[in-house]
């Protein structure tokens, strides 16, 4: 009687390979930094990390806290998906108020209707300095734009939360330097390989529970700067602009003030993904109005403290 043929090693997918590698920098974060906080919008890629997080630490608690630089313009509907998904973890979750640091006179209130998306900087560094963070993990992704595609996996930032593309550090063979001195630290970018398909992809393979505003709704929006604007208390119709209900879903859940919907039918991850594949923009070069316009817009940002 013959043997039976031994199995062979276990194949990798895309994705593995993906997983595999946020994995391992969530952990050497976790080792080589003392107080690291990790990023949590409610959005997709801040979704996919909690996940990772989980898969890196679980059984145990996360090894660092969950944090949300809240605009006080954020969609209701991803607050309260917050909230479920870090009480469902278990994990502790800070919120860094904008009208917060309004109301203290850190930053100057734009105004209404205005987008308070550029005053997240401030927020977060006053928070990294009141909690001692000397690391914070972020979503971003190299795909969103050129700035972001200048960033390393651990992104260092000087004492005054600035960033410089000329001091960063190598990474050679996956080697990351997480040394900082009182008051420096690094943004990590565990899904900087990934892009918003992979994100999706993977949402699909691990079945994984995102706000309603990323599928296809009806809503009522107007035309404004090339992209469909939710009309609410921080977006209300303008003159000479007309409400009209449009069939939409969003493909970033940002401040409501700077976020745009687009038109879709995608009720599903597989619809929303056939979606994605064929879009030849990227998220934010889509809908996100303080974006766009200005190529130079997210780096300049990034030098002030932006995420």
């Amino acid at each position: 009687m013959s043997a039976a043929p031994a199995s062979g090693p276990a194949v990798l997918d895309h994705l593995d390979v993906l997983e595999s590698h946020a994995v391992f920098v969530l952990r050497e974060v976790a080792a080589e930094l003392e107080r690291p906080v990790l990023l949590f919008s409610g959005g997709k890629d801040s979704v996919v990390l909690l996940r990772l997080a989980e898969k890196a630490f679980r059984p145990g608690r996360f090894p660092f806290p969950v944090m949300h630089i809240d605009t006080g313009h954020n969609f209701p509907e991803v607050l309260a998906f917050r909230d479920k998904r870090v009480a469902e973890l278990g994990e502790e979750l800070i919120v860094a108020s904008v009208q917060d640091a309004i109301d203290r006179g850190l930053v100057a209130d734009p105004g209404p209707g205005a987008s308070r998306n550029r005053l997240q900087s401030a927020t977060l560094l006053d928070a990294v300095a009141t909690h001692r963070f000397d690391a914070c993990i972020g979503g971003a992704r190299r795909d969103e734009d050129k700035a972001r595609a200048k960033e390393r996996i651990l992104s260092f930032r000087d004492e005054f939360g600035q960033w410089d593309p000329r001091r960063q550090r190598p990474e050679l063979w996956q080697l990351y330097n997480g040394r900082v001195k009182p008051g420096e630290h690094v943004r990590a970018f565990p899904l900087s390989d990934w892009t918003e398909l992979d994100v999706w992809r993977y949402v699909e393979r691990e079945g994984l529970e995102l706000p309603s505003l990323y599928y296809s709704h009806r809503r009522t929006v107007v035309a404004r700067d090339r992209m469909l604007v939710a009309v609410g208390p921080f977006t209300p119709a303008r003159p000479g602009e007309e409400p009209v209900e449009r069939v939409v879903r969003y493909r970033t859940v940002g401040d409501m003030t700077c976020t745009g919907a687009v038109a879709s039918e995608a009720t599903t991850v597989a619809d929303v993904i056939a979606e994605v594949a064929t879009s030849r923009l990227t998220e934010r070069g889509a809908t996100r109005a303080d974006d766009r316009f200005s190529e130079a817009a997210m780096e300049d940002r990034k030098r002030e403290g932006y995420f």
